[in-house]
């Protein structure tokens, strides 16, 4: 009886202590909008330092390009107007970053640093280094290379502010721009302008594990966005749409364009953002990891080839599904990848004894 009674007690003390205090963390429903599926990003080395003037040329050629930005909801908004996409190197120095971005009408009014840059059409990079989903950076800058960098501290759904450090900055940073087009002339159809960014990992070592640059067999989050206002021409003069509603310009909704969607207008859910990682060298280590016979290395070096092709033949895949018909039967579809996944992993394990 006694201990009956000392188990009901603790049962109590434990409900007592679980009631939500002031200035705790309480778990918040959270739903996706649409299926989780964060984007994968294979990040190599570059063979040179590129030059950082917004030009896209001979460092970047043989790096990937991500998939075409879609809307920020996803599938449940049509695809952009516009195209954009982007690119990414490392080397021993920097965190390279590339961006092609269409746009007929180049538009930008801020020139100052640390300027709230979303207020122009702008491109973002949020970098989230040991992936927790709190402690991240994030970069903007507009077609006039002004540059707006802070840390966050956690997400804007954390009703906890300030929830930034706006001083901060990204020491070293080097940025360019290229406008293929007339910036601020609605005169002319342009045609778009790109952006590069070398951001140094001295700075971005900080939010890191270990406060170093990555390892081989590790992975960031990370996550680009394009703003997009809509434009009126006033008086030969671009000016952003007024909402008749309201007649104020800023109540008239920005597009939102990224590459890896989150389902809701809300760019701050690190859990959605990319992966970006080198595959081929982590399975490879992988293999060196389980012991140094030539079998080891195959098994790792056949695992990260599977890895690369899975992501380099992916927009084809997905385009012999929809042509196939095999949208329209999932079980057969999915007993497909089974099938296959099954015989291509039983392959590389002949060579791990």
């Amino acid at each position: 009886m006694k201990q009956y009674a000392s188990w009901v007690l603790i049962l109590v003390l434990s409900f007592v202590g679980c009631e939500s205090q002031p200035g705790t963390v309480v778990k918040m429903k959270y739903e996706h909008p649409i299926a989780y599926a964060p984007r994968e990003y294979i990040c190599y080395r570059a063979p040179t330092p590129p030059v950082i003037d917004g030009l896209i040329e001979a460092a970047w050629k043989d790096a990937p390009w991500t998939e075409d930005f879609v809307d920020i909801e996803g599938e449940l908004k049509p695809p952009p107007p516009h195209r954009t996409r982007a690119k990414m190197l490392w080397d021993d120095q920097y965190f390279y970053f590339a961006a092609e971005i269409e746009d007929p009408h180049l538009w930008a009014t801020l020139t100052e640093r640390d300027a709230v840059m979303y207020q122009n059409d702008d491109f973002e990079i949020f970098i989230d280094p040991d992936g927790d989903g709190q402690h991240y950076y994030e970069f903007e800058m507009n077609a006039n290379n002004a540059i707006w960098d802070l840390l966050m501290l956690f997400p804007y759904r954390v009703k906890s502010p300030p929830n930034y450090i706006n001083n901060w900055d990204i020491k070293g940073i080097r940025t360019g721009v290229q406008l293929y087009g007339t910036i601020n002339n609605p005169s002319d159809t342009d045609s778009m302008w790109t952006v590069e960014v070398a951001m140094p990992w001295s700075a971005l070592r900080e939010l890191a594990p270990q406060t170093r640059m990555p390892e081989d067999g590790e992975q960031w989050r990370v996550n680009f966005s394009r703003v997009d206002w809509h434009l009126d021409i006033v008086d030969g003069l671009y000016q952003k749409k007024i909402d008749p509603n309201t007649g104020k310009a800023q109540r008239w909704p920005e597009e939102n364009w990224v590459w890896s969607p989150s389902g809701r207008v809300e760019m701050h859910q690190p859990e959605t953002w990319g992966y970006v990682g080198g595959m081929l060298i982590t399975m490879l280590l992988g293999g060196f990891w389980h012991g140094d016979k030539w079998t080891f290395i195959v098994w790792g070096l056949l695992h990260g080839l599977y890895l690369g092709v899975s992501f380099l033949t992916k927009k084809k895949r997905r385009k012999f599904v929809k042509k196939s018909g095999l949208k329209n039967h999932p079980r057969l579809h999915s007993a497909l990848n089974m099938f296959t996944t099954f015989n291509l992993v039983t392959l590389a394990w002949i060579f791990f004894y």
